[in-house]
């Protein structure tokens, strides 16, 4: 049986060893395979990732996923990296057949509260608290794991820069994330038209910054980030907020 492997250059870890299980995925287990220092993953692992961060407006999407081995889905990859159609396909095979899913959200409200780190850390660990099953090991795409606050139980995690190109697991969590993201803002451009959510998603484009100036903030704007603070005429409180950069 071939183990699930990721490059352990890529890994921080507050896990023990890990035993050699079933095979990955097909697709993103070939990637990972062509790289050297493998380091293999348990069964049961849920992989942790989110769509939104960077955006100016809308909330950010955490997804947890818990992947069969093997789980017989190709074509799993970073979401940033598939065209729309390509994510709109995967994300019902990936439901389907998956051991558990789930989501979770930050909205706005509590971003502009905390900071963003902190506001994705709580989404995450909704998402991870909301499986129907507890994941033997928590694989975080990035560089950072999520605080056992946020978590609300004490679980072992991996932190894998790229893993949303490296672990299959983490992959299909970057596609729940992202295709259910694309989708609310698609609503949110309905209830708040004028700012063009439904195209850029949030994201600071020319036509969404000039919108800005235009109406100012909408109620799902993040109104502690640049381009949003300056026209909410709260500039001066973005230089305090944690995790906001100037």
């Amino acid at each position: 049986m071939v183990p699930i492997r990721v490059r352990r250059f890529f890994l921080r870890a507050d896990a023990g060893p890990l035993a050699p299980r079933g095979p990955a995925c097909h697709s993103a287990r070939m990637r990972a395979a062509r790289l050297p220092g493998f380091e293999t993953l348990p069964f049961g692992h849920a992989g942790v990732d989110e769509a939104g961060r960077g955006c100016l407006a809308g909330p950010v999407v955490a997804a947890a996923v818990i992947l069969p081995e093997p789980c017989g889905l190709s074509g799993l990859a970073d979401s940033k990296q598939l065209s729309e159609s390509a994510r709109e396909a995967l994300a019902p095979l990936i439901k389907a057949q998956a051991l558990a899913w789930a989501l979770g959200l930050s909205w706005p409200a509590e971003i502009d509260a905390t900071d963003i780190l902190a506001a994705t850390f709580a989404a995450m660990g909704r998402a991870v608290r909301r499986l129907a099953r507890s994941p033997s090991l928590i694989v975080v795409d990035g560089n950072r794991l999520v605080p056992q606050a946020a978590l609300g139980r004490d679980l072992p995690q991996r932190a894998v820069v790229g893993g949303d190109a490296l672990v299959p697991a983490v992959s299909a969590a970057s596609i729940l994330a992202k295709v259910f993201r694309d989708r609310l803002m698609r609503e949110l451009d309905r209830r708040h038209p004028g700012y063009g959510l439904s195209g850029h998603k949030g994201y600071g484009t020319a036509e969404h910054l000039s919108a800005l100036r235009r109406l100012g903030p909408s109620p799902v704007h993040r109104r502690t980030f640049r381009g949003v603070a300056v026209v909410s005429g709260r500039e001066e409180d973005r230089a305090w907020l944690p995790g906001i950069s100037i």
